[in-house]
């Protein structure tokens, strides 16, 4: 089930907010957890064994995790890391290991079987919220969760369950147990936040979706520079659109329901450096890497050879959470090593002029652009070709198709996408259409959304909505 959905919209919502409304405070918890598990078995179906099983071995283990429990802690928390990426390496990468073990097997001759598992949605979210979960406890962050209720309300509640944001269970453990008493305020303060995510979702990266796709389908013996650029662009486009606009309705959802999610994006194309930009995008994804893996591994605490194969590690694991693909490896290794050049030459930390900003936010901007082409494209060669058409120009036009799906309103929803993302780095609108506590500003941003959230239903009545892109992951 998509939040851009008409099932989503018009029943589910309205449904689950109604019972938090009505139903007793301390009876939120259930309401979610009880709905979150619905959401899920809509789209993940059978699959949705495996989640069950993985919350139960993660809250068994969490009472054996905290500082005071008997027994091997460490031990523990190494079996539960271990099931849980067990569970991620066979259920996301099994397919992939044994497809490049069959070609190499295909050259002497031999014929091995490649093993095909149906993906569960979320699976990558999940499993680093349940890591998160046992690490946190065995540290004495916060004590393990007594309330199976509570526990599934933090692992499976819906607005982040399938595509992040990554909550860290420090994050959330103190609001689990504490319903929030202003609930309308809560309402009022996530519903413009879900209604800009909307219309981020609908109204922009769907529009432009075609055509995007029509410009990464174009056979190699087509390209031109003018559908490689314009593919390139308007992928860096509809995936910020897309994803940012995902974030914003779970943050909304989740604020509605009461809870307050980490923000997931900060105007990251306003970047003047790549690590400027890995600040701002994917926010909850980079702090999970920094505080499981970039810092037990040692940081920058190691010296300046070891901090780079720490950078390196954390982004050949970025690159890997995304898919099982070598373009994901590629994309991965390509930001790490330019985190490590900006590093090597201090360019992360080089004072910024006026004159300057606008420079380097250009070839920042160009060099995450290059970064997307792997990102999206479906093989190596694709994005080699794509990549050699926009460095070499051979002026020769948009091809037929891609003429057909560049239609007017398209290049102008482009166009104002573009004008968007180009805005100076300040504010960021998200956490702004929360901020206020004055009623009249509260009802202008309420009324503004819901003229926005008018328009996007109405492209989701007609059926031009699509699944979020980081659905895939």
């Amino acid at each position: 089930m998509s939040f851009a959905s008409p099932l989503f919209l018009w029943f589910f919502l309205p449904v689950v907010l109604a019972a938090v409304l009505v139903m007793p405070r301390t009876w939120r918890n259930g309401v979610v957890a009880v709905a979150s598990l619905l959401f899920y078995v809509s789209g993940a179906g059978g699959t949705t064994v495996l989640l069950l099983v993985c919350m139960t071995v993660n809250y068994l283990a969490g009472w054996r995790l905290e500082p005071d429990a008997p027994g091997d802690r460490r031990l523990v928390l190494v079996g539960s890391i271990a099931v849980n990426l067990g569970v991620l390496l066979v259920w996301k990468y099994a397919g992939f290991a044994t497809s490049q073990l069959h070609d190499i097997a295909a050259v002497v001759g031999a014929d091995l079987p490649v093993l095909e598992l149906a993906l569960p949605i979320g699976i990558s979210f999940y499993t680093f919220h349940h890591i998160s979960y046992v690490v946190d406890v065995y540290r004495g962050e916060r004590p393990a969760l007594r309330d199976p209720v509570a526990f599934v309300t933090y692992i499976a509640m819906f607005p982040q369950l399938v595509a992040g944001p990554i909550v860290r269970f420090r994050e959330i453990a103190d609001q689990l147990p504490q319903p929030r008493m202003h609930r309308w305020d809560d309402v009022a303060a996530g519903f413009p936040r879900f209604a800009l995510g909307l219309c981020k979702k609908v109204i922009i990266a769907d529009s432009i979706a075609p055509m995007v796709d029509a410009c990464f389908a174009t056979p190699a013996d087509e390209m031109t520079t003018a559908v490689a650029w314009l593919g390139a662009i308007g992928y860096t486009l509809q995936l910020y659109f897309d994803f940012s606009g995902y974030s914003d309705m779970a943050i909304g959802l989740g604020r509605m329901l009461g809870f307050r999610l980490p923000e997931n994006f900060a105007r990251p194309y306003s970047s003047v450096t790549v690590t400027e930009f890995w600040r701002r995008w994917h926010m909850s994804l980079s702090r999970w890497f920094r505080d499981y893996v970039y810092i037990p591994l040692g940081g920058n605490r190691g010296g300046v050879r070891q901090t780079y194969r720490n950078l390196t590690i954390v982004f050949v694991l970025t690159g890997f959470w995304h898919g099982a693909n070598w373009t994901f490896l590629v994309w991965g290794l390509f930001h790490g090593g330019l985190l490590v050049l900006e590093r090597r030459f201090g360019w992360d930390s080089a004072p910024i002029t006026t004159r300057t900003r606008i420079a380097r936010r250009i070839l920042t901007m160009l060099l995450v652009v290059i970064g997307w082409v792997f990102f999206r494209s479906a093989d190596l060669g694709t994005a080699f070709t794509i990549l050699g058409h926009m460095l070499v120009p051979d002026f020769s036009g948009l091809t037929e198709a891609v003429a057909a799906a560049a239609t007017n309103q398209r290049i102008v929803l482009l166009l104002v996408a573009l004008a968007i993302v180009v805005l100076p780095h300040h504010p960021v609108t998200g956490p702004y259409l929360e901020s206020s506590r004055d009623r009249i500003a509260t009802a202008a941003r309420v009324s503004l959304m819901t003229a926005g959230v008018g328009y996007a239903a109405v492209l989701v009545a007609s059926g031009t909505f699509s699944p979020f892109l980081y659905y895939q992951f």
